[in-house]
């Protein structure tokens, strides 16, 4: 490509159109994306065992990570009828597909580790 094709390409480009941001934009955060490994690893968790696993995480913010982890249809919530509540969450049929990605992040730092 020429430079002026390229400079063209650029110009019409459009980053938020891409596959990457979307996936960005599901993952984004300093938490989501270790509540999704968490699930992968132990699924199902409760809230406080999620809790316990990220360490200092307030309840709301991890209650409003969770929720919109399971707006985007990543995880489930399942909450069973008993007193006290219990309410697991597990990973989604889509939030396994992403995990193939995920994984290959964490190989990726297993070999990079500086």
């Amino acid at each position: 490509m020429s430079g002026e094709t390229i400079q063209h390409c650029i110009q019409n480009a459009d980053f938020q159109e891409t596959g990457f941001s979307y996936t960005m934009s599901l993952i984004s955060g300093k938490h989501k994306m270790v509540i999704l490994y968490c699930l992968m690893e132990f699924e199902p968790v409760r809230f406080n065992e999620m809790k316990r696993y990220l360490g200092k995480i307030t309840d709301k913010t991890l209650s409003n990570n969770l929720k919109e982890l399971e707006e985007d249809q990543l995880i489930v919530r399942k909450e069973y009828p008993q007193i006290p509540p219990k309410v697991e969450y597990s990973l989604s049929e889509r939030g396994r597909s992403l995990m193939r990605v995920l994984d290959q992040l964490c190989l990726w730092g297993e070999k990079n580790r500086l």
